[in-house]
């Protein structure tokens, strides 16, 4: 069979060890694409961040061509990855290896153009601000770059233009607590040490929480019992209901601080600012009471005198 055939020819005396290239001289330009499928998790206490994404790479083989005439009009062909020579791309921002499902194959053109298409988990450092929460956007990125070779071995492009991955969320599951609002790409040179020069591709991932949940669970509870603390003015000084009131409003809120304290993002970095008004608002509290007892006193006081 044709099939067959093609993939001996060009697998035979292939050396996977080498650059596909026949003048060394020759740079291997490697294009580069990136689709977000989906965010698993946003670890603010571990600053990381888990997406599943949808990872593309394409560059030219020059030892892996063949005239289609001579193989039954054969103008493609997929070979298994290991047998070839794959480029060594990785992401400078990982931070541990994720669940990612192996994909042992490559697609290869009659005229040495290789596609090597895969889903990755990707488990990636971020500095993650939740001053915000839970109004918070965050800015992520994935650095793709060669762990080995410089820009003259090997160099980087974008597949596609920026323009099309920065708005592209055909395949982003869009149910979850995360929006993804747009993916950024950019091209930079950069060298360690006045040495060679390397070429990366950065990918920056905006993400936008959705706080719904967050609103109606925790601020929303909370200006109703600030507004419960205000309509208790209303009840007479000289009521004993008006201190139990406030007590009862104090512990209350108490009890909700400690319920919502597992909710809130954990992190050394800094505090949220809805943390600062939950504890502005037990502040407030605080003094009510304190307003309350004073005024029942001299209430009692005047009372008391002839």
């Amino acid at each position: 069979p044709a099939l067959r055939r093609l993939a001996h020819t060009l697998l035979a005396r292939y050396q996977k060890g080498t650059r596909p290239v026949r003048d060394w001289r020759t740079t291997t330009t490697v294009a580069i694409d990136l689709m977000v499928y989906a965010i698993l998790s946003v670890d603010e206490k571990n600053q990381v961040l888990t997406t599943y994404v949808w990872y593309r790479q394409h560059w030219t083989d020059e030892f892996l061509r063949w005239d289609p005439a001579r193989f039954d009009n054969l103008t493609q062909i997929s070979l298994p990855a290991e047998s070839i020579w794959v480029p060594d791309i990785l992401i400078n921002e990982f931070v541990d290896v994720g669940k990612s499902p192996h994909v042992p194959y490559v697609y290869v053109g009659h005229g040495g153009e290789v596609q090597n298409l895969k889903p990755i988990q990707v488990m990636t450092a971020c500095s993650l601000d939740i001053y915000n929460f839970p109004f918070d956007v965050q800015n992520c990125s994935l650095t793709f770059t060669s762990w080995l070779h410089h820009i003259r071995d090997i160099n980087l492009s974008l597949w596609r233009q920026p323009e099309l991955v920065k708005f592209d969320r055909s395949v982003f599951m869009n149910q979850g607590e995360w929006e993804l609002l747009y993916v950024l790409s950019h091209f930079q040179e950069f060298s360690v040490k006045s040495s060679d020069s390397y070429a990366e591709m950065k990918f920056y991932v905006v993400i936008r929480r959705r706080p719904l949940f967050y609103t109606v669970s925790l601020l929303l509870p909370s200006i109703f019992l600030m507004v419960m603390d205000i309509v208790g003015f209303y009840l007479p000084p000289n009521s004993g209901e008006r201190v139990s009131f406030k007590i009862t409003l104090l512990l209350g809120y108490s009890v909700f601080l400690i319920i919502v304290s597992d909710t809130l993002p954990a992190t050394a970095v800094g505090t949220p600012l809805i943390g600062i008004y939950f504890v502005v608002c037990m502040a407030l509290l605080v003094i009510s009471l304190t307003e309350t007892i004073l005024i029942v006193r001299l209430v009692h006081k005047q009372d008391l005198q002839p």
